[in-house]
């Protein structure tokens, strides 16, 4: 019981916590340290609320969620001679199936998501050109102003359209493929599945969906400071002002793009006025923590009733 306990008090912490965080303004400071916190609150709860789930119905077993679910999976066996065993049974069932759940969900996402990747290489390779001006770059003839990336396991695509390229100044230009670049780099795609697979799971839900929107601007803001290594602010801000200005495309599924126009103004505002980085010691007791706490649920699993 005291596992069970323990699990369904880091379940509700880790949802009080991204409830919280969803209005925080210092993640701003430090988007890559906010990102990572994220996603240990995310596993954490995952792991927390099935777990919570499950050792409450392996607690006759004694020996923790793992081999208390190996010792029913070889024994096949589950008492229900006594009325709690049948809400023991209850507890066992929501437990395998939140955690079915939760898998299937990022793994539908995850194939979704490579499909319509898929369909948009396609599409690019019968649309889409080189352009001397800017090597390595696919160009779409279209007026209107789209600048995207599409990420892929082997070979991911920088996306722009002939409207971007008039629409743009040669260092406006640099600093939105650099800003693309980055969220190639660092692999964000793989970053936001896991929140957009629980929002499709959870539409319902305001925490969720806050904390998507969170995770999607704090990606941005990443890649705005890793462009920053090679641009200066000004040009990707003003960048930013004409693609939230302009007749900009929608950026496609499975795509992260610099033309999406929602929170431009706060992107702008901080690379305009930037405020004092997250001290040192501040990034890396978030840090330790978010260590300490994604550890914390596998621990318990394995941890006796």
């Amino acid at each position: 019981m005291i596992a069970a306990a323990v699990l369904a008090a880091l379940a509700t912490i880790c949802a009080l916590a991204a409830w919280r965080l969803t209005s925080a303004r210092w993640t701003w400071r430090a988007p890559r340290t906010a990102i990572l916190l994220w996603q240990s609150l995310g596993v954490t709860w995952g792991l927390a609320s099935t777990g919570a789930l499950l050792a409450y119905a392996l607690e006759p077993y004694r020996r923790g969620v793992v081999h208390g679910l190996a010792a029913l999976l070889t024994t096949l066996e589950y008492g229900t001679r006594e009325p709690h065993d049948v809400v023991r049974l209850g507890s066992l069932i929501a437990g395998l199936a939140l955690l079915a759940g939760l898998v299937a969900v990022l793994l539908a996402a995850g194939a979704q998501t490579l499909r319509a990747r898929h369909r948009h290489r396609v599409l690019l390779s019968l649309i889409a050109r080189d352009e001397p001006a800017v090597p390595g770059v696919r160009v779409v003839d279209f007026p209107a102003a789209a600048a995207y990336c599409l990420p892929g396991l082997k070979k991911s695509h920088v996306v722009i359209s002939d409207g971007t390229l008039s629409l743009l100044s040669a260092d406006e230009l640099d600093a939105v493929l650099a800003h693309e670049a980055a969220h190639v780099r660092e692999r964000h795609d793989l970053v936001l599945l896991p929140f957009t697979a629980l929002r499709r799971a959870l539409p319902w839900s305001a925490v969720v969906r806050d904390a998507h929107a969170s995770v999607s601007l704090l990606i941005e803001m990443a890649a705005d400071d890793r462009a920053l290594r090679h641009c200066c602010a000004k040009p990707l801000a003003t960048a930013l002002l004409r693609f939230g200005s302009a007749a900009a495309l929608p950026t496609p599924q499975g795509a992260l793009g610099a033309s999406a126009v929602s929170n431009v103004m706060a992107r702008v505002n901080r690379l305009v006025h930037p405020a004092v980085e997250l001290p040192a010691h501040a990034r890396f007791l978030i840090l330790f923590g978010s260590v300490l706490l994604t550890a914390s649920a596998p621990l318990l699993w394995l941890i006796p009733g």
